[in-house]
């Protein structure tokens, strides 16, 4: 049996030391977040090749900077993601979204050209027409070079061109794969929809998973995902992982419910009977937001990191 203690916070409150006490107390989703932190430093220090999905959302927020410090310190080897995460990151690199609230008047915000992305307010300045000013330049320069590329390639072209604030600028500069299964879905893919109106311009998504397959098949080593929310970024990861036998370790975070059969409320365990997930694979299913959970995590595992 063991006891369940209390939380000490304290002035030498560090986030390792709370999040280890979270796990001490017991007590619902405090210990799974513990139990998060020690699967994430496993897969880093036991050197597994780590996939990293999550949806464009939290792009729009300032967790946006704990996915870049990841990637950054080569804490991922791949990402899967959303075009929307594209065009986040690209339009915050020029222009500022804005505090709001989820009570604000939508019809009122329209009229002012205002987009709400929940309590983010996104000006259609800062977003659309941005977008579109840089893409139909950067598409100009790419199609130039050659008129086929994979969602992986242009990721890396986008990178190259932005600022150490962008995710996929140091996707690019770490040389870690950024693949967007859905790279139509987005304004960066209706700029590429638009170029190819009047130019040649080709989307292979057929070498993504090609790329993808290399990735999931190499026959040594470990695999590991850090999964944030659902969608068609989680399932692409979990997909291949099938090939490969599943899984070895994986971390969920989900604020979607289980019980209406939805990919993005299905616990990892579900997981297991599709082979998405080695029935001895180490996981946990964290339940709740990204943006409180995701910062927590990240900051006590690079504080471990940190301690050699």
């Amino acid at each position: 049996m063991h006891p369940v203690r209390d939380i000490e916070v304290g002035e030498t409150q560090t986030a390792d030391r709370l999040v280890r006490q979270m796990y001490e107390a017991g007590g619902f989703t405090a210990k799974k977040v513990a139990e998060g932190v020690d699967l994430l430093e496993s897969m880093v220090r036991e050197d597994y090749t780590v996939a990293l999905s999550f949806p464009a959302c939290i792009t729009a927020t300032g967790t946006r900077g704990v996915i870049r410090e990841m990637v950054k310190r080569n804490l991922v080897d791949c990402i899967i993601t959303t075009c929307g995460t594209l065009d986040h990151d690209l339009a915050r690199v020029w222009r500022d979204y804005h505090h709001g609230s989820f009570e604000m008047d939508d019809v009122e915000l329209h009229r002012r050209g205002v987009n709400r992305l929940g309590n983010v307010l996104v000006p259609t300045d800062s977003y659309g027409t941005i977008i579109e000013e840089k893409m139909q330049d950067w598409l100009a320069d790419m199609g130039a070079e050659r008129d086929t590329w994979s969602s992986r390639q242009l990721c890396a072209q986008l990178g190259r061109r932005l600022d150490e604030s962008s995710i996929l600028y140091w996707a690019w500069k770490n040389q870690v794969p950024v693949f967007i299964p859905g790279i139509t879905d987005g304004a960066v893919g209706s700029q590429i929809w638009l170029y190819a109106q009047s130019h040649p311009f080709h989307l292979d998504v057929l070498q993504d998973e090609q790329d993808l397959a290399d990735l999931f098949f190499r026959e040594e080593g470990k695999m590991g995902a850090l999964i944030v929310g659902g969608g068609i970024a989680k399932h692409h990861l979990i997909w291949w992982s099938q090939f490969r036998g599943g899984l070895d370790s994986a971390v969920y975070v989900t604020s979607a419910p289980e019980w209406d059969g939805s990919l993005s409320g299905a616990r990892l365990r579900e997981g297991i009977s599709w082979g998405k997930l080695r029935e001895t694979a180490r996981q946990v299913t964290i339940e709740g937001d990204a943006t409180v959970l995701l910062p927590l995590m990240a900051a006590a595992l690079l504080e471990r990191l940190s301690v050699r």
